[in-house]
């Protein structure tokens, strides 16, 4: 079930909740769902899902891939995504979805949402497209209750010299153009912590698990906790 909060926001309304990357979304709607079952990444959406519970903000929902993952005990998503091709297949994914889904306009750097209304927060292969991403990790520490959980899903830097130099090489050059401002290489779970987060807690995956490496196979999937 879903509505699509074009009105009646929380007082705090972001300035700019529009990131438009029409031809990426287009791409990204049709082939990420291939890629969950193909590449194993759907397993990993239900294991960072698994468990959660109350109100929950997912933070660059995209096309609603992870909406079919939340359990029972979820009261409410409240998904933010501000490309507006993805925002519609969002909500079309949210009436299937298994609990109440708000899909909602907004960017991570400026969530609109009051200090302290969530009790969780989920972040699923957006951080490395973030304009900002610390401003992006300060709000989600902000509109989440003391005590309240981050669960995040993001491709990282890579750990040897050679595919870090690669990525690094295009990051400053195609990949964002390409990929919607996607980043590769950027230090995920090292800017978790720096931005206040406590008890930081990760794995590395390989995605895929077999085959060549891509500039993105580097994953890691954990959780965090704000103090």
């Amino acid at each position: 079930m879903t509505t699509d909060r074009g009105a009646g926001l929380p007082s705090h309304e972001p300035r700019n909740d529009t990131v438009r990357h029409p031809l990426f979304a287009r791409y990204y709607a049709r082939f990420a769902p291939a890629l969950d079952v193909r590449a194993g990444i759907g397993a990993h959406r239900a294991e960072l899902t698994a468990g959660l519970s109350g109100r929950v903000v997912e933070v660059g929902a995209g096309s609603g891939l992870n909406f079919p993952h939340y359990p029972a005990g979820v009261r409410e998503v409240v998904a933010v995504e501000p490309e507006p091709r993805l925002r519609r297949a969002a909500a079309d994914a949210a009436r299937e979805a298994p609990v109440p889904v708000s899909v909602v306009p907004g960017t991570a750097e400026e969530l609109p949402a009051d200090d302290g209304e969530f009790d969780a927060a989920v972040v699923s292969l957006v951080l490395c497209s973030v304009r900002d991403p610390e401003r992006a990790l300060a709000e989600l520490r902000r509109v989440l209750r003391p005590g309240g959980g981050l669960r995040f899903y993001e491709h990282v830097r890579a750990e040897g010299a050679a595919g870090f130099l690669l990525q690094r090489a295009l990051d400053r050059t195609v990949w964002p153009r390409l990929f919607g401002g996607c980043h590769t290489g950027r230090d995920t779970v090292a800017a978790i912590g720096a931005a206040g987060f406590a008890e930081v807690s990760h794995r590395r995956l390989r995605v895929p698990e077999r085959g060549a490496p891509t500039p993105v196979s580097a994953h890691v999937l954990g959780r965090a906790r704000r103090p």
